[in-house]
């Protein structure tokens, strides 16, 4: 069966006294939650991933980052490789999210070749989609989220690795208060289960974590990880205050 995965993604948010503080504040009380049944993971900004690896180790707690290059070395001035982020045993990281794909322009193409990367330097892939408001509206959600599935995994054997994890985020719903309800998210995530069993069998597609990234927070997360194709979340605002996402944390440890 697969775990519930509680991801905060802080963007670029909390300095490092706060990202620091919070860790320390979290720790001690992760002792309450039943982790057989939850991965609990938090991606603060590069320069802060290898302090909160060294003052999580020994616990629960997963640290990685927000973003990797597709670059393994070279004159690549500010870029952070999979090898750096490897060396420093960070866990996971999160790579094609909307922000980037809007802000930065990163194409589907550009996020398998990072997913690349992550998977040789044996670090795991939390891999975003999604749709625009505008996308939603022209009903054209599952045109959208399978061209960038097949994109973003084009030649790439999930089956060989089904540590891979997927976040579908509606755009129209990050950052804006606006979420789907359980109902129209797990419609998504049935879509994607379905495609993964098409593309790689059932065993891998039921192995692979699929997450949802709108808007999460304490009062929806029960009703949206009881749905049976929500693995659980990528998780912005609610996972900058420890009360908060502690609160997640032990709502999904009971499901």
């Amino acid at each position: 069966m697969r775990k519930i995965i509680v991801a905060g993604n802080w963007k670029m948010n909390h300095n490092y006294d706060q990202a620091k503080g919070f860790v320390e504040d979290l720790l001690p009380q992760l002792k309450e939650v039943k982790s057989d049944r939850v991965e609990i993971m938090i991606a603060p900004t590069f320069v802060f991933v290898q302090n909160l690896i060294e003052l999580a180790e020994g616990s629960q707690l997963q640290i990685g980052a927000q973003d990797v290059s597709s670059h393994e070395i070279g004159a690549f001035t500010g870029e952070v490789s999979a090898q750096m982020l490897a060396s420093i045993n960070a866990n996971f990281v999160i790579i094609g999210h909307s922000e980037r794909r809007e802000y930065h322009h990163e194409s589907d193409r550009l996020i398998k070749e990072k997913l690349i990367k992550l998977l040789d330097h044996k670090i795991r892939p939390i891999v975003c989609i999604g749709e625009t408001l505008d996308q939603r509206e022209d009903a054209i959600t599952q045109d959208v989220i399978l061209t960038q599935l097949k994109g973003c995994f084009a030649g790439i054997d999930l089956a060989d690795n089904p540590q891979v994890v997927i976040a579908y985020e509606p755009v129209w719903a990050i950052g804006t208060g606006k979420t789907a309800t359980p109902e129209m998210a797990e419609e998504v995530h049935a879509m994607i289960r379905d495609w993964l069993t098409s593309e790689y069998g059932s065993e891998t597609a039921e192995a692979i974590h699929i997450l949802y990234g709108g808007s999460m927070k304490a009062d929806n997360i029960e009703a949206l990880v009881s749905q049976p194709n929500i693995d659980g979340g990528l998780i912005g605002g609610a996972s900058l205050k420890v009360v908060s996402y502690l609160e997640m944390i032990k709502i999904a440890s009971k499901i």
